[in-house]
């Protein structure tokens, strides 16, 4: 089943700071502190696993205010988004504001790996592949304290902060969140500018296919 609860938190960014490095091969993150009308949150954004061989990939891009309608016009706090277009959700691969779309004759259907070499070529933003290190020094150049921001993904179950902030489509059949694929719920971090448009990271792990099908698993 997708995720439990997927929405978005609007609030005003109070700082960053990363994991501790210790020895228990648990996920890596960035964590964010945004303080919204309930108080401050932790938002834990995953940047890799520093014993795994599974890595990370991101994008960093600049929207317009209003291609993040209807969510950019929230007000501070945790709001609850429909899985759906038009919601607000994010979707890395359906979001007109997000997803690259190739043009192909009408009524052509194509296989998923043909359909994500295609995606790959037109992707005016293509993901970049690194390390948890080279991923939070993408990241932290637009946690600027003081900005609005917006975090997408999953509220904890207990206390107040968000996680899930990332690609929560594509995985393999193998792994062990291959029950949480879904459609319309991906996740992602979002700062104002002065002027209105919005900087934002987007990252998905390694393992998860850029193609899905209407239930957020692999395209085949």
């Amino acid at each position: 089943m997708p995720l439990d609860r997927y929405g978005v938190l609007v609030g005003t960014l109070h700082r960053s700071f990363r994991d501790t490095p210790d020895d228990q091969g648990r996920w890596f993150h960035v964590n964010v502190e945004v303080d919204a009308p309930a108080g401050r949150h932790r938002c834990a954004v995953d940047v890799d696993s520093k014993l795994s061989v599974v890595g990370v990939q991101w994008k960093v891009l600049t929207l317009a205010g209003p291609q993040l309608a209807p969510v950019a016009g929230l007000g501070p706090g945790v709001h609850a988004l429909t899985r759906e277009p038009g919601s607000g959700a994010l979707d890395y691969q359906r979001h007109p504001a997000l997803a690259p779309r190739p043009r192909l004759p009408f009524g052509i259907r194509l296989p998923g790996w043909m359909r994500s070499l295609l995606v790959s070529a037109v992707d005016p933003h293509p993901w970049t592949s690194g390390s948890h290190i080279q991923a939070a020094e993408a990241l932290e150049p637009i946690l600027v304290p003081g900005r609005r921001v917006l975090i997408f993904g999953e509220p904890f179950a207990s206390g107040l902060g968000m996680h899930d902030i990332h690609q929560n489509q594509g995985d393999p059949a193998a792994s062990q969140w291959w029950d949480q694929n879904g459609i319309w719920q991906d996740g992602g971090t979002f700062t104002e500018r002065p002027d209105g448009r919005f900087d934002a990271f987007l990252s998905k792990f390694s393992t998860q296919a850029s193609t899905t099908d209407d239930d957020g698993h692999p395209a085949r």
